[in-house]
């Protein structure tokens, strides 16, 4: 499982003025408009420490949860697929992804109605696709993904999921065969094969880490979540997005990597 991904772009996309009106589940209050813009810079920054050439796409006042642009496509080396939110309010922004990832590929497919698909519900380990049966993800959704990967040489299976938002919320892949997790996956036969980075229930809101190139992005003040990822031998640049936690956003949904 050793790692062969190589990241060279990443697209992200302003937070708008209406950040504060987006999709929660949390009781950490509202979002400052202020805040998120500096945050969302220094995740900027980051991702060019890394190594990447990022895209910035304009705010969209239309839609407050915009930011968050990783749920509305796959990317993979061959292929981009463009998702279809299960977050009715959220379908819209998918237009205007698919406009710039024609410019960067030249297959470009699509999740079509029944399915539900966001890109936090995807997690990849090479040439196959781990795919949460969320709340915003729907079984037509996977299903759909899964073929299109398919006929491109890749593969997936679904993961039914109890508890998360996202799958991406509590298991993420760091390459050469390690996962942060935490949570209902922790004892999930489909991750147990690979190397555990155990997330301990009170940061579990750290387990949405994020592997670039071999440096992983971990939120910033999750000071033991941080040392278990530096001890299993990775390079860590904290970041600070704890105004987009407010919105159930973490470090992976922020940026589309390709």
């Amino acid at each position: 499982m050793a790692s062969k991904r190589k990241f060279t772009r990443a697209i992200v996309r302003t937070p708008c003025l209406r950040i504060a009106e987006g999709l929660t589940t949390s009781d950490l209050g509202k979002p400052d408009y202020d805040s998120t813009l500096a945050q969302h810079a220094e995740y900027i920054e980051a991702l060019e420490k890394c190594g990447l050439e990022v895209k910035v796409l304009p705010a969209d006042e239309r839609y407050p949860d915009s930011v968050f642009v990783e749920d509305t496509a796959v990317l993979t080396d061959r292929c981009a697929v463009i998702t279809r939110p299960g977050a009715k309010s959220r379908r819209g922004e998918v237009a205007a992804v698919r406009e710039v990832l024609a410019g960067f590929y030249d297959a470009v497919e699509e999740i079509a109605p029944p399915g539900t698909l966001e890109g936090g519900d995807v997690m990849q380990v090479g040439d196959y696709f781990y795919v949460g049966l969320s709340k915003r993800t729907n079984a037509s959704g996977a299903d759909r993904l899964i073929d299109i990967l398919r006929r491109y040489g890749m593969d997936g299976t679904p993961i039914h999921m109890n508890d998360m938002l996202h799958l991406k919320t509590g298991v993420n892949y760091l390459e050469n065969g390690c996962l942060t997790i935490t949570g209902e996956f922790t004892e999930n036969p489909v991750f147990q094969p690979f190397n555990h980075i155990e997330i301990d229930s009170k940061e579990a809101y750290a387990a949405n880490c994020l592997w670039i190139n071999g440096t992983v992005l971990v939120p910033e003040g999750f000071h033991r979540t941080k040392a278990r990822i530096e001890a299993a031998g990775y390079e860590t640049i904290a970041v600070d997005v704890s105004e987009f936690r407010k919105i159930d956003g973490g470090l992976s949904c922020l940026s589309l990597r390709f």
